[in-house]
C-alpha cells in the first residue's frame, strides 16, 4: 500500500455563500492529491504524457461528511492499495484542521496510449517505483 498526504487551503473562490467549499471542487482537491502523490515518486503527469501515456478518469465517487470551510487547511490523503494494471485506483480521505474526516472518495483512471487511444499498461519506470510498497 502507498499513501501520500498533501495540504491545501480552501480559497474564497472555491466556496459558496455559506463559506462551504462548493461540492464540485472536491474533484480538484482529489486531482491535486494524485498529482502530488505521483510527484513524491519522482513521476509527473507531464512526463507520462511526454512519453505518450495519458490517464483519464473513468469513475469518481465522493461522500461528503462535513463541510470544508473557507480558509481552512485541508489534508488530502491519497491511498493506493493495489498495484495498477491498465487501470489505477485511488482512494481519498480529506481531513479538516481539527483532524476530523470530512470527505471520502475514490477515482479510477485508465492508462491510455495517446497514439492509439487504447488502454495500455503503465510505464515500467512507474511500476518499478511502486513495487517496493506492494511487496
Amino acid at each position: 500500500m502507498f499513501e501520500h498526504t498533501t495540504k491545501i487551503r480552501v480559497r474564497y473562490g472555491e466556496t459558496d455563500q455559506m463559506g462551504y467549499m462548493y461540492y464540485g471542487n472536491y474533484a480538484e482537491f482529489y486531482e491535486v492529491g494524485r498529482v502530488e502523490m505521483l510527484r513524491s515518486l519522482g513521476m509527473t503527469y507531464r512526463g507520462m504524457e511526454e512519453s505518450g501515456i495519458m490517464m483519464p478518469v473513468s469513475e469518481m465517487h465522493c461522500k461528503y461528511l462535513k463541510p470544508a470551510l473557507y480558509d481552512e487547511e485541508i489534508s488530502v490523503k491519497v491511498i493506493m492499495d493495489k498495484m495498477p494494471g491498465v487501470k489505477i485506483h485511488f482512494k481519498y480521505e480529506l481531513y479538516n484542521a481539527k483532524d476530523e474526516l470530512i470527505n471520502t472518495g475514490d477515482t479510477l483512471l485508465v492508462f491510455v496510449n495517446m497514439k492509439t487511444s487504447r488502454p495500455c499498461l503503465p510505464p515500467q519506470e512507474f511500476i518499478d517505483k511502486l513495487k517496493p510498497f506492494f511487496e
